[in-house]
C-alpha cells in the first residue's frame, strides 16, 4: 500500500500486544506474534461507527487493555503518512488477560538469572532469542534430514542403562523399583551404537539427551544434545570428509553460507577444511618435533630450552 491509502475489505489478526499509546481519540497498539509485529491504528470516531449501540467500545480498549494481553482484532488495512503497515479497528475481542506486566520495552529483560529460569519471558521480550531457538530446531532437522539422505537409520537407544560407559563422565544415578537395580542416565550414546554395528547395521545415528553430573557454566550444561554416526567399512578419512560436509550443510541452511562470524572472527566452513595430525599441530604452536627425541629427559631439556612447561612426572 502507498503511504496515506487504505483498502476497504476487512482482515482478522491476533497477538499480544507489546506497546500502547493512546493520545486523546487516537490509539496505536503494537501487536505481535511469531512472524513479526503490526500496528494497531485505533481512531476513536471510526470505532463508534462500527459499534453505534456501545458508546463505551473505544474507552474499553484504551483503558482495559494492558502490553501482555492478547487480543483478536479486526478492521482495514492501511499505511501510515509515515509509512507503517496498520490494522484500522473496526472490533476486538480478549482472548487471555495478561496478570503480569511485561519488563520495560527499552531495558528488556536485563537480569541474566531470570533470563534463564524465566525463559518463557525471555523469549517474548526478545526477538534475538527466539531467532536462536528457531535456528537450533532448524540445524537440528537439518542433521537428520541429511544423514537419512545418505543411508543412515536413527535409532533410539537406552537413556537408563545399567552401567555408564562410552566416556570418562560423572553420571546421574537413579534406583529402578520394580527391578529393584540401580541405574543411570546415559553419559553418552556410543556403546549402543558400537552393538548396532556388531548386530549388522552400517549406517547408525543418534541425536538425543546426554546427561553429565558435572559443572554448570555458560560452556557446559549437565543437560545437552549430542550426534553419534558410525558407519561401516569406513575408516577416519571417511568420517572426517562426513563431518566437514555435514557441518556446511548445516551451516548453509541455518546461516544462509558456509562463510560465518562468531564473536567477531570470520570462519569459513567451506570444505574441503584443513587436516593436520595432532603432532603437526604441537611442532607448529612449539616448534619442537617431538620423533626427534627418543628419551622423556630429552623432551623436557628441549621444552625448558624453548621456555615452556615441562609437566609434572605422572
Amino acid at each position: 500500500l502507498p503511504k496515506g491509502e487504505e483498502r476497504a475489505e476487512e482482515v482478522a489478526v491476533a497477538g499480544r500486544i507489546m506497546t500502547r499509546r493512546v493520545m486523546g481519540k487516537l490509539a496505536f497498539f503494537t501487536l505481535a506474534d511469531e512472524s513479526g509485529t503490526i500496528q494497531l491504528f485505533i481512531d476513536r470516531a471510526a470505532l463508534q461507527a462500527a459499534h453505534p449501540d456501545d458508546p463505551d467500545v473505544f474507552e474499553r480498549i484504551t483503558t482495559l487493555t494492558d502490553a501482555g494481553d492478547w487480543i483478536g482484532v479486526h478492521g482495514t488495512l492501511r499505511r501510515t503518512d509515515r509509512g507503517e503497515l496498520s490494522v484500522k479497528l473496526t472490533g476486538w475481542t480478549m482472548l487471555t488477560k495478561s496478570l503480569q506486566p511485561l519488563p520495560d520495552k527499552w531495558h528488556g529483560l536485563a537480569d541474566v538469572e531470570k533470563r534463564y529460569r524465566q525463559r518463557y519471558l525471555d523469549l517474548i521480550v526478545s526477538p534475538h532469542t527466539r531467532e536462536t531457538f528457531r535456528r537450533r530446531a532448524v540445524l537440528v532437522s537439518t542433521l537428520r534430514r541429511w544423514l537419512d539422505e545418505r543411508g543412515f537409520l536413527e535409532i533410539e537407544t537406552p537413556v537408563l542403562q545399567t552401567e555408564a560407559g562410552g566416556a570418562d563422565a560423572r553420571p546421574f544415578t537413579t534406583h529402578h523399583n520394580a527391578l529393584d537395580l540401580p541405574l543411570t542416565l546415559r553419559i553418552a550414546t556410543e556403546l549402543h551404537l558400537k552393538r548396532l554395528v556388531v548386530g549388522g547395521f552400517e549406517r547408525v545415528y543418534e541425536l538425543g539427551r546426554i546427561f553429565r553430573n558435572e559443572g554448570v557454566s555458560t560452556r557446559h550444561n549437565p543437560e545437552f544434545t549430542s550426534v553419534e554416526i558410525y558407519q561401516a567399512f569406513a575408516d577416519y578419512h571417511d568420517m572426517m570428509a562426513l563431518t566437514e560436509e555435514l557441518i556446511a550443510a548445516a551451516a548453509t541452511q541455518v546461516c544462509g553460507g558456509t562463510v560465518i562470524s562468531y564473536q567477531g572472527v570470520e570462519v569459513d566452513l567451506t570444505p574441503p577444511w584443513r587436516r593436520a595430525t595432532m603432532h603437526e599441530l604441537v611442532q607448529q604452536a612449539t616448534g619442537l618435533d617431538f620423533n626427534a627425541f627418543t628419551t622423556r629427559e630429552q623432551a623436557a631439556a628441549a621444552m625448558e630450552a624453548a621456555d615452556l612447561a615441562v609437566p609434572e612426572t605422572a
